[in-house]
C-alpha cells in the first residue's frame, strides 16, 4: 500500500523558514511527478519525476519556496523562506503521473490528477 508522510511543519514567526519532507513507500517514485498542496487543493510547487526537472510554484511563494527530490530516498522536500501568515495552512505531498505530457501536468495539472496523497503536516506562522 502506497504511503506518503510528510514532517517537519511547525510554529514559526513572519519571516522565519522551514523545511518540510515526504517519504514515500510502496511508489516507483521515481516515475511519479511530486507535488505539494496548501489545505487541499491548492497548488503550491510540483517537481517532475527528476531531481533538477521541472517545476512549477504557485505566484504566492515564488523566489520563497524550493521543491526538490532526492529519489534515492524516495524523499520530496519543501523549503520556505521568508514565510507570511498567508502561507499558514496543512501541507500535503502528493504523487502523480501523466496520461501525456510531463511538462504540461507538472505547469497545469490540479489536485485531482494526483493518485497519492499523505495526511499533511501543519504549518502556522504568527507574529
Amino acid at each position: 500500500q502506497v504511503q506518503l508522510v510528510e514532517s517537519g511543519g511547525g510554529s514559526v514567526q513572519v519571516g522565519g523558514s522551514l523545511t518540510l519532507s515526504c517519504v514515500a513507500s510502496d511508489l516507483p517514485f521515481g516515475d511519479y511527478a511530486m507535488a505539494w498542496f496548501r489545505n487541499g487543493r491548492e497548488r503550491v510547487a510540483v517537481i517532475d519525476r527528476r531531481p533538477g526537472g521541472t517545476t512549477y510554484y504557485a505566484d504566492s511563494v515564488k523566489g520563497r519556496f524550493t521543491i526538490s527530490r532526492d529519489n534515492a530516498k524516495n524523499t520530496v522536500y519543501l523549503q520556505m523562506n521568508s514565510l507570511k501568515f498567508e502561507d499558514t495552512g496543512r501541507y500535503s505531498c502528493a504523487a502523480g503521473r501523466p496520461t501525456g505530457n510531463w511538462y504540461l501536468f507538472v505547469l497545469f495539472g490540479d489536485f485531482s490528477q494526483y493518485a497519492h496523497w499523505g495526511q499533511g503536516t501543519q504549518v502556522t506562522v504568527s507574529s
